[in-house]
């Protein structure tokens, strides 16, 4: 099961520059929440908040109603999952032994994983479909097969939350599409809340049940359909935009956002 993610009333920055300003949201057990914005408006140094990696200005960060300025960073590793842009280890570590990096924040000092820890790092790759994958050399991989061992790193340390930077970062319009439907289906199966950034609002559409917009004239949050809007983007974005609706082979509106030229 998850965890409940509570960000109250936060201001957050560095020294005496405040990016993001008293603002308050929640992530519960099975949320997807999706943060868009442009470059340079905080979603990065939220997401170092969320980890203990910044304090807050003020307000509170909380899981689960307490207050995670009294977690230590091993407690704080053990319930989040953390998956970055991009990532290339300085050695040519096996798929198997980056997996297993998951499992640090679970091991005592000078301990070696045990044969527990290697089984649930299988595990975890057996269930996003890469198991395939477990003897080749990381950096060897291509990008879309490198992000999902990112997750299934993350999924190793067994974690009730997951901060997913940009998750599609650099890979295909195919291997966008997979990745994003393999988080989706961990958040509605495990009941894993879920927080990541995308710079595209399709993505939102696509798998978040709710959007966080952050621009220049705060933040705003709410479904996919209210916050991804014309207006909102253009504000956002500095872009026009058309909303489409198309049906899928279900009968169900699929929304995208489409940018226009002119």
């Amino acid at each position: 099961m998850g965890m409940m993610l509570e960000i109250k009333e936060a201001s957050i920055g560095y020294r005496q520059r405040t990016i993001l300003n008293n603002i308050s949201f929640t992530v519960d057990d099975g949320d997807m929440l999706c943060l868009l914005g442009p470059n340079g408006v905080g979603k990065t140094t939220l997401f170092k908040s969320i980890l203990g990696f910044i304090s807050l200005k003020s307000g509170e960060i909380n899981l689960d109603g307490k207050n995670i300025r009294k977690w230590s960073k091993p407690c704080l590793a053990k319930v989040i999952g953390y998956v970055p842009q991009a990532h290339t280890p300085p050695f040519p570590f096996t798929v198997l032994d980056v997996v297993l990096m998951g499992r640090i924040a679970h091991l005592g000092n000078f301990s070696s994983p045990s044969r527990n820890d290697v089984r649930i790092a299988e595990e975890s790759l057996e269930r996003l479909g890469i198991s395939f994958l477990k003897d080749r050399t990381y950096s060897e991989i291509s990008g879309g097969e490198r992000q999902m061992v990112l997750i299934a790193r993350a999924l190793t340390q067994q974690p009730q939350l997951l901060i997913l930077d940009e998750p599609t970062s650099n890979l295909d319009y195919g291997n966008q599409v997979r990745v994003l439907l393999q988080i989706k289906r961990l958040s509605a199966e495990d009941g894993i809340g879920v927080v990541m950034t995308s710079h595209f609002p399709d993505h939102a559409f696509l798998c978040s049940s709710q959007v966080a917009l952050l621009n220049q004239h705060g933040f705003e949050m709410g479904s996919a359909d209210d916050i991804i809007t014309e207006d909102n983007m253009k504000e956002t974005y500095g872009i026009n935009v058309r909303i489409t609706s198309l049906a899928d082979n279900h009968g169900m509106d699929v929304k995208s956002c489409v940018p226009l030229a002119n």
